[in-house]
């Protein structure tokens, strides 16, 4: 036997020997996909049935692709820098490179990013007379490449409606200035390479005859346009390996199209797939559970993780009565792992919203505990909530110019680079703010109609929240403003107006934290110049001080690159990663499964998807949690535990806090108010505010609101499979679970 093929297991062995047929291999968390891919590309060359320039392999990540190459080399003494081996925008930009002449390209065009192309967008939709307002840039980013990406030109795009019609003007003359530049933006790339080789034979059948084995990795993350590259690449002697795992395709909402699996199969005639379900990861427990999670998932191949290294742990799980008692949970175990010599950089927080990171953060740094967030930004550092915090400090100091310029234009309201030129030139030659430039001199004309439009917008919610509790100026701000309607037109804004609903949960509970009224401020003391003076202290006003502390949250806290640090991440960026112990938090319905899913076809199966991937990251231990109360969107939320939960053989999970009520049968497990709350909790007709119940025909289910008295008591329950309802107690029948 060659030596690059000691080690492998029966299943790895028989997909990289496989005869010259195309293959479908089912590759499961941990199970060494890489290791196939790459030594099956070694064993092609080492075997002479393919020279080390025919082979084509595509990845997702440069990353991946880099790091097949240093595997060949290490099993091969051959150069690989020739070879045709990485990500589907790199390899394209490749063959158009070559063949520019035949693509319609200058030989140096350029690429765009994401922010270029959005740039052009706006001078595109600007040139057209389109009010970006009710057609958002962004919106018509994402029409131009999710077309591009379904392989649709401009003139072959449905159109359903004005709004749609108007995108598609949008999306050709888009197309038109790109032309006229000689520049692509990346879905271009693969759209115009496609096109080359379908309209240009002789190319087509060289690069069919040229590459006659394929190799295609995380094949379940393809989307339409490139199945479609794939399948007119591949010739008729042609062989195509793909190696993914549907049970991990997670990104639906970028294109991505788990079907081709199965399409897969018809469409190259496979005769056998190939089941890679040896895990070399994590323990027997924490694959059982996730085994017998996805099995509820109906679309799906099927296969089953198991490992020899024995059953390990049991998963923990723990319900905590509020979102903060659940941070604080996590911390005191990240503390006993670490003395038990587990390294922070091996422990991963991991949560379904990137809103649910602001509590966690917060109490990281309370204790002084080195995190990083892969993948995203700090919740401070975040762009929405930058512009939230700027309409606040102008409200608390009209002389923050900083604040000013970030939001003067922010949702845009028609005042440009010139104008800014025009007061800061005024601003400086007075010694002035640019707030007081902008009043006492104004530009003339449409300019200064929206300047003038700014300053009153800004007056008025000064005006507005002058008095009010801090959580409800933050509330006002953020909706008079404009950065809520502004984010909910975006295609993708969704998360961004999360996290602006979380800032007002962050200022209702710094007003609790720091309780306020007994609130002494060293930074009052030395900004009063009466620092060391006990009779100098004096208080600082709510707004002010929520402004300081979220400043020093968003300070240098986070922990340099390459230090120790605790992980915190979406479970959408930890696929691909591996730790020795992970925390799953708020596994509780409409969170994770998130509630946007539950309506969406097919939403329920990706969420139970994202949830194995969350699970299979995890090598030794996973903590699994949940709050019974917790603030989301701006208000408290009586929660129902996740389905989840139930869909895991109890005999897998250890129960942590025993003094809590049990999971009933179907799943629900609701607390009372948590202790955090300053009212009593409403009871109406001997039911309250939290309390969990059952219902014969709606099942289990906990009350969120109460009202009335007698005959006329009513109250609304979250049902865990039927969502909120208002029940009549004179009628409803409702029991406590």
């Amino acid at each position: 036997m060659s030596q690059i093929l000691e080690g492998l297991n029966n299943e790895q062995l028989e997909a990289v020997t496989l005869p010259h047929s195309s293959a479908l291999v089912l590759a499961g968390a941990g199970s060494g996909k890489t290791r196939v891919l790459t030594t099956r590309i070694a064993w092609l060359i080492q075997t002479g049935q393919v020279s080390p320039l025919s082979v084509l392999a595509v990845t997702f990540t440069n990353k991946a692709a880099r790091e097949m190459l240093t595997r060949i080399s290490a099993m091969l003494p051959i150069n690989t820098r020739g070879m045709w081996v990485g990500t589907f925008h790199g390899l394209c930009n490749r063959l158009l490179r070559a063949h520019h002449r035949e693509a319609g390209l200058p030989q140096t065009f350029q690429i765009l990013d994401s922010a270029d192309q959005l740039s052009m967008i706006k001078r595109v939709m600007k040139g057209l007379g389109v009010d970006d307002e009710k057609y958002p840039p962004r919106q018509a980013q994402y029409f131009i490449n999710s077309s591009k990406e379904e392989g649709l030109r401009a003139n072959a795009v449905e159109v359903v409606d004005d709004f749609s019609r108007r995108l598609l003007d949008v999306y050709a003359a888009y197309d038109t200035q790109c032309n006229r530049e000689g520049v692509v933006d990346f879905a271009e790339l693969l759209l115009r390479c496609y096109e080359l080789l379908q309209k240009n034979e002789i190319l087509r059948s060289h690069y069919q005859n040229r590459f006659k084995h394929i190799l295609v990795d995380e094949f379940q993350d393809t989307n339409r346009l490139q199945y479609m590259w794939l399948k007119l690449l591949a010739g008729p002697d042609s062989t195509i390996m793909a190696v993914g795992d549907d049970d991990q395709s997670i990104y639906a909402f970028r294109g991505a199209r788990s079907g081709n699996m199965l399409d897969f199969e018809s469409d190259f005639g496979v005769e056998k797939v190939i089941k890679l379900e040896q895990n070399y990861r994590s323990h027997g427990n924490i694959l059982d559970a996730a085994n017998a999670l996805i099995r509820n998932n109906r679309a799906r191949l099927g296969k089953n993780l198991w490992t020899s290294e024995g059953k390990g742990e049991l998963l923990r799980v723990y319900e905590a009565a509020t979102d903060v008692d659940e941070a604080a949970y996590i911390l005191d175990e990240v503390r006993a792992l670490k003395n038990e010599g587990v390294s922070l950089s091996d422990m991963a927080l991991l949560y379904r919203s990137n809103a649910q990171s602001r509590v966690l953060e917060h109490a990281l740094f309370n204790a002084g505990i080195a995190y990083r967030v892969y993948g995203g930004l700090r919740f401070f550092e975040r762009q929405e909530i930058k512009h939230a915090l700027a309409y606040l400090r102008l409200i608390a100091n009209p002389q923050d110019d900083g604040a000013l310029l970030r939001v003067i234009n922010f949702p845009t309201r028609g005042i440009g680079n010139r104008t800014l030129e025009q007061i800061q030139a005024a601003s400086e030659g007075a010694g002035i703010s640019l707030w007081q430039a902008a009043c006492s001199s104004p530009p003339t004309g449409r300019a200064g109609a929206a300047i003038a439009a700014f300053i009153r917008l800004i007056e008025s919610m000064r005006s507005a929240t002058e008095g009010l509790p801090l959580q409800e100026q933050v509330e006002h701000v953020i909706e008079a403003s404009g950065l809520v309607d502004h984010y909910r037109k975006e295609r993708e804004g969704a998360d961004r107006v999360e996290n602006l609903e979380e800032l007002v949960n962050a200022a209702a509970s710094f007003v609790s934290e720091e309780g306020l009224a007994n609130y002494e401020a060293d930074t009052a003391s030395a900004v009063s110049g009466e620092a060391g003076d006990a009779t100098g202290v004096q208080e600082i006003d709510p707004l002010s001080a929520f402004l300081a502390h979220a400043s020093l949250e968003a300070g240098e806290n986070q922990a340099a690159a390459g230090a120790e640090a605790l992980q915190l991440m979406t479970v959408h960026s930890a696929k691909g990663l591996e730790f020795h112990t992970v925390f799953m938090s708020g596994l509780e319905e409409g969170l994770f499964p998130h509630e946007n899913s539950l309506n969406a076809e097919g939403g329920l199966e990706e969420e139970r998807r994202l949830m194995y991937v969350a699970m299979t990251r995890a090598r030794r231990r996973l903590y699994l949690t949940l709050a019974q109360t917790r603030m989301l969107h701006g208000q408290t939320r009586y929660n129902v535990a996740s389905r989840f939960l139930d869909e895991v053989p109890q005999e897998l999970l250890k129960r942590l806090n025993v003094t809590a009520r049990p999971f009933a049968p179907g799943g629900a497990s609701i607390a009372p108010p948590a202790p955090r709350m300053r009212s009593r909790p409403v009871t109406v007709g001997g039911f309250r505010i939290g309390q969990q119940v059952s219902h014969a025909k709606f099942g289990a289910g906990v009350i969120v609101q109460a009202e009335g008295s007698g005959n006329d008591a009513r109250v609304q329950v979250n049902f865990r499979n039927e969502g909120l309802k208002w029940l009549a107690l004179e009628y409803a029948k409702l029991s406590p679970a």
